[in-house]
């Protein structure tokens, strides 16, 4: 089978094109390495003194540990919702298919300041009951994550449900097995790669989330990226310059590892 080789026109656009698309990100690495307290280009001298302000400032890992927390509660409400949704919609096909699907989906297409303004009250409202559950909480920026990442979960393991051939299903049901048999043992095994994208990508949409943040928490749940914004908008700390780069590493370690895998199981 002929394979395509890109000419050398190709592989200069590709290069100029990833280095417009690089460069600002590789501009807060030296922002990172300055001395001074305000953001800035270091002058002369290097310093890693806002490395070891992400250590020694207790506010960065509790904000860090808040946001892992929120990330991985938020991911598996999002996922196990996402996933009985879409287990109940392709098994059942119900008549009202495409408006129950369009129903789950509101979220991706309603402007995030309404979503935001409709958590705070919902919050605030079950704050009157329960102080555990409610406005600044973090199982309350849990749940109001989670209500913003469930119509993306949705997407993925809905198309995973579309490449699995139905007959599985059928020959499962004919044979005599329940619904939860042919859920937990015929279908979720065969899309397991889907439900684990979806998880991911819930926990990553929350861990970046700042818009609905903002207006449901005060003082005391300062996920990451709320205390970053804070540091921008109060101080513009250099500190907000060294994270960005640890998270870049981070990225681009998981994209390796990624890639790695997959072209192992490719020569495989």
């Amino acid at each position: 089978m002929p394979t395509y080789r890109p000419g050398p026109v190709s592989l200069i656009l590709a290069v100029l094109v990833a280095l417009f698309l690089l460069l600002p990100l590789l501009a807060v690495i030296p922002v990172s390495l300055t001395p001074s307290r305000m953001l800035a280009m270091p002058t002369g001298e290097l310093s890693l003194r806002h490395y070891r302000a992400l250590i020694e400032d207790p506010r960065w890992i509790d904000a860090i540990l808040l946001s892992i927390r929120i990330g991985i509660v938020s991911s598996a409400i999002s996922t196990v919702l996402a996933l009985c949704f879409s287990l109940g919609v392709w098994m059942f096909q119900p008549r009202f298919t495409a408006a129950l699907v369009g129903f789950v989906l509101l979220p991706m297409v309603v402007p995030p300041v309404v979503s935001a303004i409709t958590l705070y009250f919902l919050l605030t409202s079950i704050s009157g009951f329960s102080s555990f559950f409610g406005y600044d909480t973090w199982l309350g920026v849990a749940m109001a994550h989670s209500v913003m990442t469930v119509p993306f979960a949705t997407v993925l393991i809905l198309v995973s449900l579309s490449q699995l051939d139905r007959r599985i299903d059928l020959a499962a049901r004919g044979l005599g097995a329940s619904v939860w048999e042919r859920a937990t043992r015929i279908i979720m095994p065969n899309i397991k790669f889907g439900i684990v994208t979806a998880a991911l990508l819930s926990f990553v949409l929350s861990w970046e989330e700042i818009g609905v943040t903002l207006f449901i928490t005060s003082v005391n749940a300062i996920t990451l990226p709320r205390l970053m914004w804070m540091g921008l908008r109060d101080n513009i700390d250099p500190a907000i310059a060294a994270l960005s780069v640890i998270l870049i590493i981070i990225t681009v370690l998981v994209l390796a590892v990624r890639s790695a895998v997959a072209r192992q199981r490719g020569g495989n």
